[in-house]
């Protein structure tokens, strides 16, 4: 069977309790002057390096118009945060114009992983496949996602502790912005398997069942808890199930007894969480498991990306690839595909 693993490092000598304090106390002594004062400089210097990188692209690259669009965003949102680098941190009609301004710059960032993915896909099917561009490529969207992810989740933090907003996918009265003190990893992964079902049901007209095991081997009578932005993990799941759900169906469509489950197993050792997807959908051959996370790979046909419609990300080759972003570049974590 197929077998997805990722792991949840637990950092030497920070226990759960320990980190969630650490953040409660932080939280206590925030201020949205001083946040504000630290985002102004942080947040264009981020974005002001990300531009530096893209303009190191492939001349062709740089000339599809996805590409350029992108760079566009980033450009403009570089320009809005500039306007407020001298402006006082005093008013607090400036501290009520930057958060609304990163809401804006938040909103118009949104679509900037499809609309890059349009970008590579136009590149390839324009001039084709060079493993020396190739490998270029993934070096650069590896860095360009992770510094997106920090970059969103500084927004993120500073908008749901002074704004007032809720995080839409999991509002909570006790979030510390989008981080969790008590996330409960089974929920998460309940969660992640019912939206990809209700993806898979709309497409094959039908979905596997999820089995889910918990082991505690810290306090065996209680459900696993976790610091975590439970949206971060909801992404790696889903895309975990989706590609388990899209496997199996395929493999199984003439099965009378319907299709095998999908497995999933939760444990909390002493020292790591581990969060383990098992299915039956054939596998994949051990000298293809690098090309899931190459960025101009996919199983699935490429997409047309509709400006009018959700954006996809099916058919991109994305889904894996940033979420083994989300679980390295964050938590020290480990993304692990297994074959057959």
């Amino acid at each position: 069977p197929t077998v997805d693993i990722f792991l949840l490092k637990n950092f030497e000598g920070i226990n759960y309790d320990k980190r969630k304090t650490k953040i409660i106390h932080r939280l206590d002594n925030a201020c949205k002057k001083t946040s504000f004062m630290f985002l102004r400089k942080e947040l264009p210097v981020r974005l002001a390096n990300t531009m530096r990188e893209v303009n190191l692209l492939p001349d062709n690259l740089l000339r599809m118009p996805s590409v350029g669009l992108v760079q566009s965003w980033y450009m403009q949102s570089f320009l809005e945060l500039l306007e407020f680098e001298s402006r006082s941190p005093a008013d607090s009609q400036v501290l009520d114009d930057f958060l609304e301004s990163l809401t804006k710059i938040r909103n118009r960032h949104n679509d900037v992983v499809p609309t890059m993915a349009q970008g590579v896909i136009e590149y390839k099917e324009k001039y084709g496949f060079d493993p020396f561009v190739s490998s270029n490529i993934q070096y650069f969207l590896d860095r360009f996602y992770t510094n997106r992810i920090s970059f969103r989740m500084l927004i993120n933090q500073h908008t749901l502790l002074f704004g007032g907003d809720t995080n839409p996918a999991h509002p909570h009265p006790k979030h510390i912005g989008s981080i969790d003190p008590n996330c409960n990893v089974a929920e998460v992964v309940k969660d992640a398997y019912e939206t990809a079902k209700m993806l898979c049901e709309q497409y094959y007209m039908g979905s596997p069942d999820l089995e889910i095991e918990e082991f505690n081997a810290k306090t065996p009578v209680k459900p696993i808890q976790v610091v975590y932005v439970p949206s971060h993990l909801f992404h790696m799941l889903f895309e975990l199930f989706k590609n388990s759900m899209r496997a199996t169906v395929e493999l199984h469509e003439n099965r009378k007894e319907g299709y095998p489950p999908i497995k999933a197993l939760v444990t909390l050792g002493k020292e790591d969480l581990s969060i383990k997807i098992c299915d039956k959908g054939g596998g994949v051959p051990l000298r293809k498991i690098d090309r899931l996370f190459n960025y101009m790979y996919s199983t699935a046909p490429s997409p047309t990306l509709h400006p009018s419609r959700a954006a996809p990300l099916a058919g991109f080759g994305y889904g894996l690839p940033i979420s083994r972003l989300y679980a390295s570049k964050e938590t020290c974590s480990r993304f692990h595909l297994a074959g057959n």
